[in-house]
């Protein structure tokens, strides 16, 4: 992907504000909103279900993500997935260490074919998770390289009808016979939490303003690795990394 394309995406952006519904978990929501903000997006976090379907027909896109896990909020997404579906708004699902435990892989399994996200954004266990293979990982972080979950991530992208990303040292985003990577990045970004949660939201960002979601996807996963290899040309421990890395966000 051209970086002029990335810089007109992010024009559009900082143009049109969209509105981007977040039922995200408590360790990525304020990393989130603040890096919304400085993309130039229009961030809200809520988890209560009496506003679920009147937020859902007020926003631009949505981010789903199961960091922070219980059935109440499992609940919650699925009413906003379904509203957000009903209205061919585009939604992003973070099925946060969905091999990690049998629950995780079942309100996985519930949101997705509820709310039919249209992207599905995951590190290369829980891709590999929901394809049904073996899963490499400690927690929410996972022991396999992104480019061993490829087979997994176009089986994904074919039975659901989404864009999947593995995300890694090389992000690699597909969606059927479509492919594109993402190279750019630094290690540091694996020492700041919520950075990959927060890339969810970023894509969530292009994904409202863009009908090719394959292409929004691909410009929401260059940002966030730019600015990051960019703040990591600045700064080399996690604490600075965290602030820089926003300004740099803000500086595309």
């Amino acid at each position: 992907m051209d970086i002029q394309v990335l810089h007109e995406k992010v024009n559009l952006i900082r143009q049109h504000r969209p509105l981007i519904y977040n039922i995200t978990n408590y360790v990525a929501m304020n990393f989130s909103a603040n890096v919304l903000l400085a993309l130039g997006a229009s961030p809200i976090m809520s988890d209560a279900p009496e506003e679920a379907e009147e937020i859902a027909r007020k926003a631009d896109a949505l981010v789903l993500n199961i960091g922070t896990l219980d059935g109440d909020w499992i609940d919650v997404m699925c009413r906003a997935g379904r509203a957000m579906y009903a209205l061919h708004k585009n939604m992003v699902f973070d099925p946060v260490g969905v091999g990690f435990t049998s629950y995780r892989l079942k309100a996985a399994q519930r949101i997705i074919e509820e709310c039919r996200p249209t992207v599905i954004k995951g590190n290369a266990s829980e891709i590999l998770a929901l394809s049904g293979r073996h899963v490499m990982g400690k927690g929410v972080d996972s022991d396999a390289q992104a480019n061993m979950a490829m087979e997994a991530a176009q089986e994904v992208s074919r039975r659901y009808g989404a864009v999947v990303v593995v995300s890694g040292d090389t992000d690699y985003i597909v969606c059927g016979s479509r492919l594109s990577t993402v190279t750019y990045g630094s290690f540091l970004m694996t020492k700041v939490t919520a950075m990959g949660c927060t890339a969810s939201a970023v894509v969530a960002s292009f994904a409202a303003l863009d009908t090719d979601v394959f292409v929004a996807t691909t410009c929401g996963m260059m940002a966030m690795g730019l600015a990051g290899q960019r703040a990591a040309e600045q700064v080399h421990s996690p604490g600075s990394f965290q602030s820089v890395f926003i300004d740099e966000i803000y500086g595309l």
